[in-house]
């Protein structure tokens, strides 16, 4: 009967306290311990700050232990919480932990100085006790944090990398502050503040302040799609934090508008449907889809396309299609200029092309003949009239 009382016990245990961890027992090791990874810290007269305590069961059933803190100066708030509330008790499990924040509210008018106190776990048959050290001091060491609100970007070449970074000066005075960006070679990187375009290489940040700022990063235009490492750098008077961000690049088409090897002039009659080949290429890094076709011409041309669309151009290849340009009929002999375009979602190229147009060979025989007929008329009216 009381071995299952104990199993229960321990059940219930795991399943109240609110930070436990499994934490195997080292070897020979057994008891309670109550620990901290820093039972001494350096603060500021009215400043608020907190000590991470934790409650450790090796090996041993679990109990309920009463918490308190004593040697408390005056003045001072001092709060035992756990699970993001205050509490007078703990119970670990068997080889496990409960975590637990020494919550510590220091008044202006504290003396410089050390006092320590005392956090005490305790229950018929067990006391813990450990000693806290909190050393008061007009000037801390500078101290610095630097924390990105999104450190993962993703997008294409034509995306915008910007990153906002919070910086906190945790110092006791105002410190001026250095911004630097470690980057891919021939990446461009720029800083400015939270709604401002001016660049910057440094920042004041009052003691105890928290600024924003962006920092910009341009890829390459000859970026290969993929992930890059951008560390963000801050000091100040030998402090130093850093925050290691991510810039995904995602592949990108793009297109280029030719003629067949490079020619990009042809020879059309007016009012006759002419065929120009023209080659689409994908020299980007993604492929191209649905890629459409349009183009411009004088007034009252026609320009079609066979086909008229392109399902996809994979990189670096290219596809190619058929404009039908037709001039007017009463387009007169010379050189004329038509845009052709080729898009595919956002991405989009074009190129001109000379279109020399020559009159039909039938205006030519009708003009000929017009001329002669003309020639004869004058002749005649010479001969007629002449002999007057």
């Amino acid at each position: 009967m009381r071995y299952r009382f104990v199993a229960a016990l321990a059940a219930i245990a795991a399943l109240l306290a609110p930070a436990a961890r499994a934490d195997q027992a080292p070897k020979g090791v057994k008891g309670l311990y109550l620990l901290s990874d820093y039972p001494a810290v350096t603060l500021r007269p009215g400043e608020t700050s907190s000590v991470s305590l934790r409650l450790q069961n090796y090996d041993m059933a679990p109990e309920r232990l009463g918490l308190a803190v004593s040697g408390v100066p005056s003045g001072w708030k001092v709060t035992l919480m756990g699970g993001g509330q205050p509490v007078a008790a703990a119970m670990p499990a068997t080889n496990s932990s409960v975590s637990l924040d020494l919550h510590l509210d220091v008044p202006k008018s504290a003396a410089i100085g050390t006092r320590t106190f005392t956090v005490t776990a305790s229950d018929n048959s067990t006391k813990l006790e450990l000693p806290i050290a909190v050393t008061l001091a007009k000037e801390l060491p500078a101290k610095l944090t630097v924390t990105p609100q999104l450190p993962e970007l993703r997008g294409n070449l034509r995306a915008s990398f910007s990153y906002t970074l919070d910086i906190k000066n945790d110092s006791g005075k105002k410190l001026i502050v250095g911004l630097a960006a470690q980057t891919p070679q021939n990446f461009d990187a720029s800083f400015t503040q939270q709604y401002d375009s001016q660049e910057l290489n440094a920042v004041p940040i009052d003691a105890g302040q928290t600024k924003d700022v962006k920092l910009k990063v341009t890829p390459p235009n000859t970026a290969s799609a993929g992930r890059y490492k951008v560390v963000a750098r801050v000091s100040a008077e030998g402090a130093s934090a850093t925050a290691d961000l991510t810039l995904d690049i995602t592949g990108q088409p793009r297109l280029d508008v030719s003629g067949r090897e490079g020619l990009v002039s042809t020879r059309a009659v007016a009012g006759k449907q002419t065929s120009v080949p023209v080659v689409i290429t994908n020299t980007g890094t993604a492929p191209a889809d649905d890629v459409e076709l349009d183009g411009s011409a004088p007034s009252g041309w026609k320009i079609s396309f066979n086909p008229k669309a392109i399902d996809r151009i994979a990189p670096n290849a290219h596809k190619e299609v058929q404009a039908l340009i037709t001039p007017t009929d009463k387009a007169i002999a010379g050189d004329y200029v038509t845009t052709i375009r080729a898009s595919s979602r956002g991405e989009s190229a074009s190129t001109t092309f000379r279109v020399t147009v020559t009159t039909s060979t039938l205006w030519g025989i009708a003009g000929v003949g017009i001329i002669g007929v003309a020639l004869l008329v004058m002749v005649g009216a010479v001969a007629r009239f002449g002999r007057r």
